[in-house]
């Protein structure tokens, strides 16, 4: 095989593994109500259809990047495939709501075992000046993922029931394991041979679970009491890596290595940043402007459809120029839109909306692909798969901490009420509220971008 028939294998297969994910994310939670109706759930356990899998996985990334760096990363990414696909058959056949969770969790285990190393792969595969570009691809199969799971998984639900979306998915599961074994041969493990940090793993799981179910229920006083408790366990877990001869994470990552620990701020920030936004304005059109869930997702599909376009561009640009200028460059759009949200009400236009997320779904492209090659570029090859898993992890955590900012500030403005025409006053409020908050956020993820491009400059 050649090198240009390796590349276009890897981009393929990993392409596919990115589109996977978030296609299923999106149509999952479009499929939520069909699920609750045939299984008799109330609002908490179907909540546990999506957190099963998100806790799964921010438990799990760091330690399936590490255990790539050292077993092979082709090994674990095979491995992430086939427990996803199966995992996927199993849903198709699920009987009932443990045997969901389950499986969803199970689901959880192979997304972390793919996306803890794919963008090792990819950084592995690729040389500096193609790496960006490649990215941006993969970047563009995540949104693209995005974008057409409420479309796809809502016809899906609709005409074949909800069962549907995890068979829609099985044979892109089958070709990209098709592909690996027949054209993804090339073994990379440039840590073979090191021990794997168990003690670390543990400490830095139950961390992560905690931080992430934690966020999930600010602003309950439980919610508070599980954040604390992840906040106190990330300490013992510096700790425990500072004497591992072997650490999960090498902590010098983040203490001498600038153009890592302030792209992977960046990374956190942007994303706690911009998470929530389509929950908000998924409310706003709903209920403001008195838009059907349909219209309403056309509406907001403009965001991830800009991405999708943009992110190759970006991609392929900051092969050309300094990814963490660019970063920075994305990140300050991504502001400026924030800031027009924050003047939203009653009378703010579709058209307005339509065009605010344009422009941040372009300051998203522009951050996105140039942040991570930024990231993967920063580290010795035997640290990629460390990289990779700070990476996602870095994500879900920002996601998490956006809801969570979101929900708290409806909580503030609107307690246990139900929305109702009688409290859209408030409603808009906590929305102007979080749009503020998130805009000041974005603002501070500007400087942490750009305190890294003095690292890049030298």
């Amino acid at each position: 095989m050649t090198e240009s028939e390796l590349k276009r294998s890897v981009l393929t297969v990993t392409a596919f593994a990115s589109f996977l994910t978030p296609f299923m994310g999106s149509s999952v939670n479009l499929a939520l109500p069909s699920i609750g109706d045939e299984f008799s759930l109330n609002a908490v356990t179907l909540n546990w259809i999506v957190s099963s899998y998100m806790l799964t996985t921010s438990m799990l990334l760091l330690p399936a990047g590490r255990a790539g760096d050292i077993l092979g990363r082709r090994k674990m990414f095979t491995a992430g495939m086939v427990v996803f696909t199966l995992s996927m058959v199993l849903l198709t056949f699920t009987p009932g709501i443990r045997w969901l969770i389950g499986a969803r969790i199970l689901q959880g285990i192979g997304g972390a075992m793919m996306f803890g190393t794919n963008m090792a792969i990819l950084t592995s595969v690729f040389p500096p000046g193609e790496r960006g570009r490649a990215m941006g691809i993969n970047v563009t199969a995540v949104y693209a993922g995005l974008a057409s799971g409420p479309f796809l998984g809502g016809l899906l639900t609709r005409y074949l029931g909800w069962r549907s979306i995890f068979a829609f998915l099985i044979p892109m599961g089958i070709i990209s394991l098709i592909l690996i074994q027949t054209r993804m041969k090339k073994e990379w493990a440039e840590a073979k041979g090191e021990s794997f940090d168990w003690p670390g793993s543990v400490i830095y799981g139950l961390a992560m679970a905690a931080l992430i179910y934690g966020f999930s229920k600010i602003p309950s006083a439980q919610g508070w009491i599980i954040t604390g408790a992840g906040l106190i366990l990330m300490p013992l877990f510096v700790q425990r890596e500072k004497s591992a001869v072997h650490p999960l994470f090498d902590i010098t990552l983040i203490s001498r290595n600038r153009t890592f620990a302030f792209s992977s701020l960046a990374a956190l920030i942007h994303y706690a940043a911009t998470s929530a936004i389509g929950f908000f304005l998924s409310l706003f059109l709903q209920y403001i402007k008195d838009l059907g869930p349909r219209d309403a997702g056309f509406v907001l599909m403009s965001w991830p459809i800009t991405m999708a376009l943009f992110s190759p561009l970006a991609g392929k640009l900051s092969d050309r120029h300094n990814p963490g200028v660019l970063a920075s460059i994305g990140m300050a759009i991504s502001a400026a839109g924030l800031v027009m949200l924050c003047f939203l009400d009653e009378q703010t236009s579709v058209t307005f909306i339509v065009s605010v997320l344009v422009i941040m779904g372009a300051g998203f492209s522009l951050f996105s692909s140039p942040n991570s090659n930024a990231i993967m570029s920063s580290v010795e090859k035997r640290q990629l798969g460390n990289a990779s898993g700070m990476l996602g992890t870095m994500r879900n955590v920002g996601q998490t901490l956006s809801m969570a900012i979101a929900l708290m500030l409806l909580a503030l403005y609107m307690g246990q009420e139900k929305i109702n025409p009688d409290n859209y006053p408030q409603l808009m409020g906590s929305m102007k509220s979080g749009f503020i908050v998130f805009s000041i956020l974005c603002f501070a993820g500007i400087f942490a971008s750009l305190a890294r491009n003095k690292s890049l400059r030298k």
